[in-house]
């Protein structure tokens, strides 16, 4: 750090706290164990004044995704089926040929 900026800096530590015991972290320990378990988002300031808080997004994602499999099942369903098939439930003509 440069000499004008150390002597502008005030030490902000509790006096309980011992630098002595402080020294010999290490930078970046538990980082890849956070990164792993973490899933963090910025959203856009329109967005966020729409979905102000953790579980109006979870929400409004649980339903987007529901939404989307639903109609992903329903795709599958329709191409499944032979054309000209209505699947079972066909009304016949009861007249006399």
């Amino acid at each position: 750090m440069p000499k004008g900026l150390v002597e502008a800096f005030e030490d902000e530590l509790r006096p309980e706290y011992d630098l002595a015991q402080l020294r010999g972290g290490v930078r970046g320990k538990y980082y890849r164990k956070a990164k792993a378990g973490t899933n963090l988002v910025l959203i856009e300031p329109d967005l966020a004044k729409a979905f102000p808080d953790e579980a109006s997004v979870n929400r409004a994602l649980r339903l987007l995704v529901s939404t989307a499999n639903a109609a992903t099942r329903s795709t599958y369903r329709r191409k499944a089926r032979p054309e000209g098939k209505t699947g079972g439930s066909e009304t016949r003509s009861l007249g006399r040929h």
